[in-house]
């Protein structure tokens, strides 16, 4: 039955590649259509949230919240994850939740989000995510969002869960880096997504996991802070900072990260940061720590 279930999970990530495949540009790591906003958790800008509703289409634009992240078993209407977006004056939200792989991989279900401008994950734990959701036809659906020009975005484990790494994703403690579950939905290739960076001084943690995955690129976010994707291309913004690990290219400084402040861009195509205000001058707020001598 394990080797039926890695199977069936294998044939869907095909199925999603060709729908990805067909007449869209090539990226090497975001989204070619649709964009992404990635916040660190604890989430009260609301520029950031106002930020995602205008690329979904503004307030009136049909929106879906996904809090299958969270502890709860069945979540409503009455979600209290709803307030932040009526507040901005979201007059089109529907819940969508289900711990059931089975469900989550009808056409009934995924409905709400074919119908969709923008879909968002609330925090709690990111594996909870990928049990419910990865290589489903919820997933497909997502992908085919973006593909539309729709946005995804998600706060804390809904911002970890958006990588191709899962960063921890083990199901009994988030303090473990390379837990039992690994993979993520993959919006973003090559990369694993942190959060909460600063905030609870998390901001080496994710040199283990470069170290151990040199292919991938690290991406630290602190609270209230987002990147907003747009095909090969990130902003940072919110009200502190992202960090940025490289273990494959070689920073002028030796250094293992370095941070990004609101307002600074980053490309992933040629890794390389820059503050759009010194006409794309390349950063120099490297840590100066060298990476460990082999």
């Amino acid at each position: 039955m394990k080797g039926l279930a890695v199977a069936g999970r294998v044939a869907g990530a095909l199925l999603i590649s060709i729908v990805l495949a067909e007449d869209a540009p090539a990226q090497e790591v975001g989204p070619a259509r649709g964009a992404l906003v990635i916040v660190g958790g604890a989430l009260e800008d609301t520029t950031i949230l106002r930020r995602f509703l205008n690329l979904a289409g503004g307030a009136d634009a049909p929106i879906v919240v996904i809090p299958t992240a969270g502890e709860a078993e069945d979540y409503d209407d009455y979600y209290s994850g709803l307030l932040a977006f009526k507040a901005l004056g979201a007059t089109n939200l529907t819940v969508l939740h289900t711990r059931d792989r089975a469900v989550a991989n009808s056409d009934s279900f995924g409905r709400p989000i074919r119908e969709a401008r923008g879909v968002w994950f609330p925090g709690g734990r990111q594996w909870r995510l990928a049990d419910s959701y990865l290589n489903t036809k919820v997933h497909q659906e997502l992908w085919k969002l973006l593909e539309r020009g729709g946005v995804i975005g998600g706060s804390s484990a809904g911002a970890t869960i958006q990588g191709s790494f899962l960063v921890r994703g083990d199901t009994k403690t988030n303090e473990l880096l390379i837990g039992d579950h690994t993979e993520g939905f993959g919006f973003l290739k090559n990369v694993a997504i942190d959060q909460h960076l600063l905030r609870r001084n998390r901001q080496f943690d994710l040199i283990q996991v470069i170290e151990a995955q040199p292919e991938l690129l690290g991406i630290g976010i602190d609270e209230n802070t987002a990147i907003v994707v747009q095909g090969d291309r990130f902003e940072v913004v919110g009200q502190s900072y992202a960090a940025v690990y490289d273990r494959g290219r070689q920073l002028d400084s030796g250094g293992r990260f370095y941070f990004l402040a609101p307002g600074d861009q980053f490309d992933f195509r040629t890794r390389e940061a820059f503050r759009p205000t010194r006409a794309e001058e390349p950063l120099a707020r490297v840590m100066k720590k060298e990476w460990p001598q082999r």
